[in-house]
């Protein structure tokens, strides 16, 4: 449900709807605006009485929220949200880019190739301390250590860090060392860690599950923001389906589906999704075209010796013809491009 109050509401009426709200077991949402505040209720398992407030003072109406989700959808919050990562804005008016290693192998790799995506024009860092892979034998990650070597590599670039947390036991560590923790598809429906990130203070990227539908995804965000988060970036990572000529779907059409029935921001991901370089590009200039508010992609400068996911990898050229193509589409859907690097 959802309150809406007068445009000339006072903050004690405001105040007086938040507590009758809780007084009655339920949690309140409050979502100043520019000319009015909202009010979402959660945690009501039946239907809430909504003459209960529709005649509070400074209460305009009433709205029932008709999804499963009721803080990620455009009922709740009808302007975009717009999430900050140390500095860096998604969801504004500028195509947003995340570059890096998939895995941090050590310090010169990590500088190196930071250095190589934010001449470019890459925004933000990614790159894998802690690495969930399918076989036990592959590489893990570094750990701790590949947490100290991305910020280590912030403080040579400037470039925020993007970097998952596989877990509850290292998440402490992850929003000690990064600007934004990543919740990888193997963990869209790790509800505690869902509930663990959304009491922490650093924004979160979310990334679809393999199997997940986009209801499901924004039910994942749903357990983020119900704890107090709202900095939340919805990532389109690829999807299972029968198609044996990438490793995954690209789900392009989910991003303007999210658009539409969400306010919070959607990237892409077609590193994962295709499984190969010469996927990437394309797949990225598709996602600029609909709608996305920026990609993350895997760049290495010596692939055939990565560690991980080598082959998906973007080599340093490829990333620049990537940048050119934003550049060039960017203006076209009515948006800003990340410009180069002065060198």
């Amino acid at each position: 449900m959802l309150i809406v109050m007068k445009m000339d509401a006072a903050p004690e009426q405001v105040d007086g709807v938040v507590e009758k709200i809780e007084s009655h077991g339920l949690k309140a949402h409050p979502i100043p605006g520019a000319q009015r505040t909202a009010i979402g209720i959660t945690g009501n398992i039946g239907v809430v009485d909504r003459a209960l407030f529709a005649s509070m003072p400074g209460v305009l109406e009433v709205i029932r929220v008709s999804h499963p989700y009721k803080l990620v959808s455009r009922e709740f919050k009808h302007q975009d949200t717009v999430v900050d990562i140390g500095g860096v804005r998604i969801g504004g008016p500028e195509f947003t880019v995340i570059a890096g290693p998939c895995s941090v192998e050590s310090y010169e790799q990590t500088l190196r190739i930071a250095r190589l995506v934010k001449a470019a024009g890459a925004q933000l860092l990614r790159g894998g301390a802690y690495k969930p892979r399918t076989s036990p034998y592959s590489f893990q990650g570094l750990g701790e250590e590949g947490l100290r070597i991305l910020a280590r590599v912030r403080a040579e670039t400037g470039l925020p860090v993007v970097t998952e947390a596989t877990d509850i036991d290292v998440l402490d560590a992850v929003v000690e060392y990064a600007d934004a923790v990543q919740i990888g598809a193997r963990n869209m429906q790790n509800y505690t860690l869902l509930k663990r990130v959304g009491r922490c203070a650093r924004p979160v990227l979310l990334k679809r599950g393999m199997t997940a539908t986009v209801t499901e995804m924004l039910l994942a965000a749903e357990y983020i923001l119900d704890q107090g988060n709202g900095n939340v970036v919805l990532c389109e990572r690829g999807i299972r389906t029968f198609t044996d000529h990438s490793r995954n779907t690209l789900d392009i059409s989910a991003v303007p589906e999210v658009k539409r029935i969400s306010h919070l921001p959607m990237i892409t991901d077609p590193s994962h999704a295709a499984g190969e370089r010469g996927k990437v590009v394309p797949l990225t200039r598709a996602s600029v075209a609909v709608g996305a508010d920026g990609v993350m992609v895997e760049v290495h400068d010596h692939p055939e010796e990565a560690l991980s996911d080598g082959d998906q990898a973007l080599l340093p050229e490829d990333f620049e013809h990537l940048m050119a193509a934003v550049r060039l589409l960017s203006p076209l859907v009515e948006r800003g491009a990340p410009s180069l690097a002065v060198r």
